[in-house]
């Protein structure tokens, strides 16, 4: 009698969606800084379609919405003509291999400096809470924070448009879908956490106020693109860049209670409980039953 073939969990197939993924096995999100003046280079091409398997999910490297998003040298963004152009060809391959490409949109908030920000402006936040100085991680991310600008209450809005037209931009670029970044202490957990978030106005003070940003892009990028096409990736357990909040099982729970009211197509969420440039971990999403 022939042996029993082993079944690998990892390799069985998955419906997300409308998507049917053959496989289990994620890129995650991966940032490269390799995007010249902030504009994806054609290498990329190469790059993603050699991680690319038929049916395979990828996520891409971390790709800012607007001018002020910014805060790591070389990377992505998808808010100009030009970004939307270069990313094409990239999302191109993928498919040319059967692949099934999301953007995920970052604003990196208060993890930035004045020299990547627009007319040498402060970066915004939910704060104005200054980060500490940190070792550079790989020798050429930046070690000293220009002090944030907090966030007027009427502004919070245009932010919220940016992540919608990055959306939009995305799926122009070819993208199957887009993943917000709500994690590892960037704009969007910067409202989310409490060690963060000093805000007296509507976006803070509760667990529901400090979560309202977050959803709000949720619901404006959901009604721009679909639900069906939005994920988002959150990390409640991570301090990461003096992000950490005092009961961060309570923000978690919330958060998925209320991703479900608007019935997008996942939720990435981040493990470790990582504290330290050297604890970031880029942990795969792992579909199960």
């Amino acid at each position: 009698m022939a042996a029993e073939a082993t079944t690998i969990p990892l390799l069985t197939p998955y419906r997300m969606g409308k998507f049917n993924l053959s496989h289990r096995i994620v890129l995650a999100p991966l940032t490269r800084q390799r995007s010249y003046g902030n504009v994806p280079q054609p290498h990329a091409i190469l790059y993603y379609s050699q991680r690319t398997t038929k049916g395979g999910l990828l996520i891409s490297e971390a790709t800012g919405v607007s001018d002020t998003a910014q805060g790591y040298p070389e990377t992505p963004g998808i808010w100009t003509k030009e970004q939307v152009e270069a990313w094409k060809p990239i999302v191109e391959a993928v498919h040319a291999k059967g692949g099934i490409f999301f953007c995920q949109m970052w604003h990196v908030g208060r993890i930035s400096s004045q020299d990547f920000q627009p007319n040498g402006q402060a970066p915004i936040s939910s704060t104005d809470k200054p980060l500490t100085p940190r070792l550079r991680a790989n020798g050429i991310d930046i070690a000293q924070f220009t002090p944030p600008r907090r966030l007027s209450t009427e502004e919070i809005p245009q932010v919220v448009n940016d992540f919608r037209l990055a959306a939009r931009n995305a799926i122009g670029a070819g993208f199957d879908g887009v993943e917000i970044h709500g994690a590892h202490g960037y704009l969007v957990d910067q409202f989310m956490k409490d060690q963060v978030n000093d805000r007296t106005d509507q976006y803070g003070g509760s667990l529901e106020n400090r979560c309202r940003f977050a959803l709000e892009i949720v619901e404006a990028v959901a009604n721009e693109i679909g639900a069906d096409k939005v994920g988002i990736r959150l990390s409640p357990f991570a301090d990461y860049m003096e992000s950490g909040d005092s009961n961060p099982k309570a923000l978690g729970l919330h958060m998925a209670e209320s991703l479900n009211t608007y019935g997008i197509l996942y939720c990435h969420m981040v493990e470790p409980r990582m504290k330290t440039i050297g604890k970031i971990l880029n942990v795969p999403t792992v579909f199960s039953q």
